[in-house]
């Protein structure tokens, strides 16, 4: 019998490289500057405008809500210099048009399979439940690229999308906001102190609410994060990959380990080029934990 969790957990990390590289890209970053982002901060409110743009006209407080992890003073900084909706599509597209590019030069390897599997994966996520995930659903709304690679692009990051949505549920079911689910995070990877909540634009007020926060709940003592937080941590990720098993379980276990086996080196690849152009903490999602 296949064993659907670890097919999920190991193809995670592979939906979070195919997609999560393009965050750091200087492609992106040139493109968001041309579009008139300030340089010194054009990638992470390009990052926040191009990925948010399916849900920029419900406005700065939906994005909030959906992204969790996203410092709210960032987002709603994006909306500040952004504008509207339309402007927030111009974005996307310039992320995208940085995709194509980046893909082909950087990790050619993964071309031909995001091809092939496009097709494929659209037929499954059209069959992922929708309520209770708000941003797979508005990115679920968009038209299909016509460009095979962007459309295969596309499908990995409705996928990369709904596992978001699960984590975050669980996440806030488990009583963790913004704050504190980085810093617990940050000490479940074995990163440095409060590295996580700072590369996310977390103030120092919040950062601050978020450790009295753990320690009122017995998951930190002193700044430190005890065993009990980073077990939290631990079961959050082992149900969200339990529930995260149904687009595996109808693309199938023989497609399922054939994406496995072609998306693994080139998202190595991929890996690589976020410790160059961003360090090799970014992506944690993509990460082993230390």
């Amino acid at each position: 019998m296949t064993d659907w969790v670890e097919v999920a957990r190991r193809n995670a990390r592979s939906v979070q490289t195919t997609i999560g590289w393009i965050f750091w890209d200087p492609g992106a970053t040139r493109r968001y500057v041309a579009l008139g982002l300030p340089e010194a901060f054009a990638e992470p409110l390009g990052y926040i405008a191009s990925r948010c743009a399916p849900l920029a006209a419900a406005g700065p407080q939906a994005v909030i809500a959906a992204f969790g992890s996203i410092s709210p003073v960032g987002i709603q900084a994006t909306f500040d210099l952004v504008g509207g909706p339309a402007r927030f599509e111009a974005f996307r597209t310039a992320r995208d048009e940085a995709v194509v590019e980046g893909l082909r030069e950087h990790a050619p390897a993964i071309v031909e399979p995001l091809e092939a599997l496009g097709p494929e994966l659209w037929a499954v996520v059209e069959q992922l439940p929708v309520v209770g995930r708000v941003l797979y659903g508005a990115h679920l709304a968009l038209p299909r690229p016509a460009d095979p690679l962007l459309s295969g692009w596309h499908a990995v990051n409705a996928v990369r999308e709904w596992r978001g949505d699960t984590h975050w549920a669980l996440t806030v079911a488990a009583g963790l906001g913004h704050a504190e689910s980085s810093i617990l995070h940050n000490a479940w990877l074995g990163y440095e102190p409060d590295w996580l909540a700072a590369s996310r634009g977390t103030s120092a007020e919040d950062l601050a609410a978020g450790w009295a926060a753990l320690e009122a709940r017995g998951l930190a003592r002193d700044h430190v994060v005890l065993a009990s937080g980073t077990a939290l941590r631990q079961r959050l990720e082992d149900d969200t990959d339990r529930l995260t098993t149904r687009p595996w379980e109808l693309l199938g276990a023989e497609r399922s380990r054939w994406f496995a086996e072609a998306f693994e080196p080139p998202c190595v690849d991929l890996l690589r080029r976020v410790d160059l152009t961003a360090g090799p903490n970014y992506q944690p999602a993509s990460r082993q934990r230390g």
